[in-house]
């Protein structure tokens, strides 16, 4: 056996979209940081362990963006036949291109040292290098979704649904439990060109017919995620238990689809089956604020809103897949974005412990809507860009600037509800050919230039200007139908590739005050939001559009420069 120590700024608990996106951005913006993650792979519920879509708001042009949204187009880019292996890589090397960022791997969290009401250190096991890590840091950052923290440290935090008249709500029960919504264990299935027979397991359940489960969609293009068990148990120590049945219910599934009834799946295989299952609720941390079912309702209008939700408040219920009802989840309408405060992701009594996932400062109520992983991910991007605000200011991260801290949001390519992002002054003293693209709303088919061949952006300067950075901002069709992976694979897949909006190629130009052309060019664009470093002086500068992904016109959100 052996120690390793770390002495850093930051310390994240768990890989999954929250975690990831929070020690990216953190390292981002110069916080030392060490990422801990108990599996081999990143990304939680959306990795290939799981293989859930990540989803999130509801309605149009709500699509979240900033690091999650950067990770999908890179893996239509890089991952054009889908594979989960390509994409577990794409979301790897996104950790792995951060110099700031220390990534443990099969390491679990299993101790803490506390001085006070402050944890000094966490303890972690990495079982396939026989290594004990142990991490010294400002903050710990756990966005692990069962709040691993939570009993190792004293963290004050919830299980189970409130009743009803702790936050005057209507969703949860008249008295308080313990019962939470469970965990799935998924299955794909790919189509192929000729019938391929199905060999029940004997060990695994049989349903012969349509009643064994009403009201539960099973046609190719379903993801499963009705297969769900758990929320009348213990979603934390009976994960194993969870599995076990979980199988058995998965295996008879596709035993009826494929041997009892024509459910159209003949020349249908079983592509891959989950043996980890994924959660929705377990712990949730009692932070500086609880946001609850009425903070939805009135759309979250915080002061210190970091980021959004928008899913419906989609309550499952704790029997799962043995509920006898009808359809297993209650769709209760939630606005479409609600805001989603800071002060959600601090701990109430803990001084240096935040976290980010499914396990914020919310009510069962308000988890509903509030779990899902595109959400997860941006508030993951919030905390790790307010913890490292937190140190460059030298305050405890609730005592940030916060309107600086949006703006910085903002600026990384994230939406904030009924915020604007502020437009450089170097900009805004320039005379522009597209007012459009300097408005700091980056969203929505009134703030996008469209342009034809030939045409393009220019900016003038009353006298040579110096310019550090160029800000671009493409159309990535935020309304596109599809997650970041399909749920299953028929032999053509129509869609799943990079937005045919996006564009390709361009090229940026200057013009300094002597004539001389200085030149940018850009041929394999595959991304929503794009910076570039350069060392200009000029009194012109042209944004050039040759090439989309597929669309003939050129869309454009913003170009600027500091």
């Amino acid at each position: 056996m052996r120690t390793l120590t770390y002495q850093t700024e930051l310390c994240v608990i768990g890989g999954g979209m929250a975690g990831l996106c929070c020690a990216i951005a953190a390292a981002r913006h110069g916080t030392k940081t060490v990422l801990i993650h108990d599996r081999p792979v990143l990304g939680g519920n959306a990795s290939s362990e799981i293989r859930m879509g990540i989803g999130g708001a509801h309605g149009k042009d709500n699509r979240e963006s900033g690091i999650v949204e950067e990770m999908e187009l890179e893996n239509f880019y890089q991952n054009p036949s889908l594979r989960y292996a390509i994409w577990d890589s794409v979301l790897y090397e996104k950790a792995m291109a951060e110099e700031n960022l220390t990534l443990l791997l099969n390491t679990s969290c299993l101790d803490a040292t506390m001085d006070g009401n402050r944890i000094k250190s966490v303890k972690a096991w990495q079982s396939n290098a026989e290594t004990f890590h142990v991490v010294t840091a400002t903050y710990f950052a756990d966005c692990s979704g069962d709040s691993i923290l939570a009993d190792l440290t004293g963290a004050e935090y919830r299980y189970g649904r409130e009743a009803k008249a702790e936050y005057n709500e209507t969703i949860p029960p008249d008295v308080a439990d313990k019962k939470t919504m469970g965990m799935s264990c998924l299955f794909q299935i790919r189509e192929t060109d000729h019938k391929v027979p199905f060999t029940p397991h004997s060990w695994a359940y049989s349903y012969p017919d349509e009643d064994s489960f009403p009201a539960r969609n099973h046609t190719p293009a379903c993801n499963f995620w009705w297969i769900e068990l758990g929320g009348e148990w213990d979603c934390i120590h009976d994960t194993d238990k969870c599995r076990e049945e979980l199988l058995k219910i998965c295996y008879g599934v596709w035993d009826h689809m494929k041997n009892h009834g024509d459910h159209g799946v003949d020349n249908w295989e079983l592509e891959w089956i989950g043996f980890l299952p994924g959660k929705r609720e377990s712990r949730r941390y009692v932070g500086k604020y609880v946001v609850n079912q009425n903070d939805v309702e009135a759309e979250g209008r915080f002061e210190d809103i970091v980021a959004y939700a928008g899913w419906t408040m989609d309550d499952h219920f704790p029997e799962g897949f043995y509920y006898e009802g009808g359809h297993p989840s209650i769709y209760h309408p939630a606005p479409q974005p609600w805001g989603l405060p800071l002060r959600c992701m601090i701990s109430k009594n803990i001084e240096n412990l935040v976290f980010a996932g499914r396990n914020i400062s919310v009510t069962h109520a308000a988890l509903s809507s509030s779990r899902v992983m595109a959400t997860c991910a941006i508030l993951g991007q919030a905390l790790g860009t307010a913890v490292a605000q937190a140190l460059e200011e030298g305050c405890h991260v609730s005592d940030v600037n916060v309107p600086r801290l949006q703006q910085t949001l903002m600026a990384d390519d994230c939406y904030i509800p009924w915020h604007q992002r502020e437009v450089s002054p170097l900009a805004l003293r320039a005379k522009c050919s597209a007012e459009v693209v300097r408005n700091g709303k980056e969203r929505g088919e009134e703030n996008c230039w469209v342009g034809q061949k030939g045409d393009s952006i220019c900016y003038t300067f009353d006298k040579p200007e110096a310019v550090k950075e160029l800000r671009l901002v493409f159309d990535n069709d935020m309304n596109r139908p599809y997650h970041n992976m399909p749920f299953c694979y028929p032999l053509v897949e129509k869609e799943f590739h990079l937005p045919k909006t996006l564009i390709k190629e361009y090229r940026i130009e200057g013009v300094t005050a002597n004539g001389e052309l200085l030149t940018l060019h850009v041929s394999d664009n595959h991304q929503r939001f794009v910076t570039h470093a350069v060392d200009w002086e000029v009194t012109e500068l042209r944004f050039i559009p040759l090439a989309t992904h597929g669309v003939e016109d050129f869309r454009v959100f913003n170009f600027e420069m500091k």
